[in-house]
């Protein structure tokens, strides 16, 4: 089984599942509109990461894994709180957003460093 792999998919899922409703879903133009489709962005973006970090981890790269552990965390924290804001218009946990971008930051920033190298197993 490939963790990694099945969250790129689900999150891919989700961003253009949810991508087509705040298009089709809420009138034209509107705010939630608007925090509809960057809900689908901000989970679209990270799902093509765990893409690199599925073949990343495959030797064991604890930092990969740290990686797409933190893009899950994003897109269940951030965009998944946009979501729930564009269809109920609250927002139950108002940190909730903003820890599930610092998750994303950080899941780029751990990709970034595995890129240098770092983090291989040995």
């Amino acid at each position: 089984m490939r963790p990694w792999l099945i969250a790129a998919g689900l999150a891919g899922a989700f961003g253009v599942g949810f991508g087509a409703y705040a298009a089709h879903g809420f009138p034209a133009a509107s705010h939630e509109m608007e925090i509809g489709t960057k809900a689908a962005h901000y989970a679209l973006w990270p799902a093509l990461a765990l893409l690199a970090v599925d073949r990343l981890s495959a030797d064991g790269n604890r930092l990969a894994h740290l990686a797409g552990a933190l893009f899950v965390a994003g897109i269940l924290f951030f965009s998944s709180s946009l979501a729930l804001k564009a269809l109920t218009g609250d927002l139950a946990w108002p940190l909730i957003t903003p820890t599930g971008g610092f998750a994303l930051i950080g899941g780029w920033l751990a990709l970034a460093v595995v890129g240098i190298g770092i983090g291989r197993k040995s």
